[in-house]
């Protein structure tokens, strides 16, 4: 019986698989690490390259060929760390597709991440965006993120406040390149709260005749809502909801509602700032649906760029600023883009 290598190479790789949006970019060279462990030995080999880390690629528009290596992390392994009475500790690899974790810890016994249930990407991406969907985040729910410090060249584990978890933001979002997360873990409880007055989870779970729900109907209405709303990318590609909600000080967002008593406006932060939906102020400027060669907005939802086909990243990427600038001139609202962007600058 061979044991699997712990790291391979490959170069002039197609990344096309590795993205959501389907764009055709391909790599130099594809590092692909199944043992964490040899992490190091493997950056060497590649050393002084530029990297760039991939899990699906469900939250990156490549709008050019990436320069040097694309790492992806091939480590799929989910453990319990920790059993207490009210929570469990679960430690996932960074390869881990977000979904089956959602899936696994329900079938555990375990909430609070029945909200995040059908998000695009892996494990390892999770804690850089701060993933949230239907009024939960995964940084409520991180204990601590494992990864490589590539600046001081070591190990690390950041605990929650040490991430810097916002909204749709981390401290990995603000030093990119210096941290690849190569496991994440979850303190998540036994028993919670259920969020259920999101986004029709209500009305949802009465569709489906649930009365008493529980975790697991919370994640099965969440994933009927996002199948209806969401297109799926291997069928069309996306990534998911393109443009954050931006947040106003509270009178601007006033003096806006005002202007615009349809325009829904949301409560923000602790700061006092509101959040508007960028959905509603896209449709209005009547790009929902709208498609310029491959390009497109799905009909089902203003939020999502949509690849019909063969765009470029640079095509999609253009036809998301041409939205943006929409937005600005019409409400004097910038809205900007969740994904990452890998070879040009919004």
């Amino acid at each position: 019986m061979t044991t699997a290598a712990p790291w391979s190479l490959t170069t002039d790789a197609p990344l096309h698989s590795l993205n959501t949006f389907h764009v055709a970019a391909r790599a130099p060279r594809l590092l692909r690490v199944r043992d964490v462990a040899a992490l190091p030995e493997a950056l060497a080999a590649v050393a002084p390259s530029p990297l760039l880390v991939l899990g699906s690629g469900s939250n990156v528009l490549l709008a050019a060929d990436p320069e040097g290596t694309v790492l992806c992390f091939d480590n799929r392994e989910i453990t319990i760390l920790e059993h207490r009475a009210d929570h469990a500790v679960v430690r996932a690899g960074a390869g881990v597709v977000w979904h089956e974790l959602v899936m696994w810890s329900l079938a555990e016994g375990l909430s609070g991440l029945e909200n995040l249930a059908l998000i695009p990407g892996t494990v390892g991406a999770a804690p850089i965006q701060n993933i949230g969907a239907y009024g939960a985040q995964v940084g409520e729910f991180i204990q601590s993120v494992e990864a490589w410090d590539t600046l001081h060249a070591q190990w690390v584990q950041l605990d929650q406040a040490a991430c810097r978890f916002g909204y749709r933001d981390s401290l990995f979002k603000h030093e990119p390149d210096r941290y690849l997360i190569t496991a994440v873990q979850l303190r998540l409880p036994l028993l919670h709260e259920l969020r259920l007055d999101y986004a029709g989870i209500r009305e949802e779970l009465q569709v489906m005749g649930v009365e008493l729900p529980v975790a697991a109907d919370v994640a099965n209405a969440v994933i009927a809502i996002r199948r209806r709303k969401l297109p799926d990318p291997d069928v069309l590609g996306n990534a998911g909801s393109f443009f954050k909600n931006p947040m106003l000080p509270r009178e601007q967002a006033e003096l806006l509602s005002r202007q615009h008593p349809a325009l829904p406006v949301f409560p923000g932060d602790e700061e006092g700032n509101r959040k508007l939906s960028a959905a509603w102020m896209i449709q209005a400027c009547g790009w929902k649906g709208r498609r310029e060669g491959d390009a497109g907005v799905s009909p089902d939802h203003a939020l999502v760029l949509v690849n019909h086909g063969n765009a470029s990243g640079a095509e999609l990427l253009a036809f998301a600023r041409r939205i943006s600038a929409s937005v600005l001139e019409t409400f004097g609202v910038p809205i900007e883009p969740e994904p990452r962007l890998v070879g040009a600058r919004w």
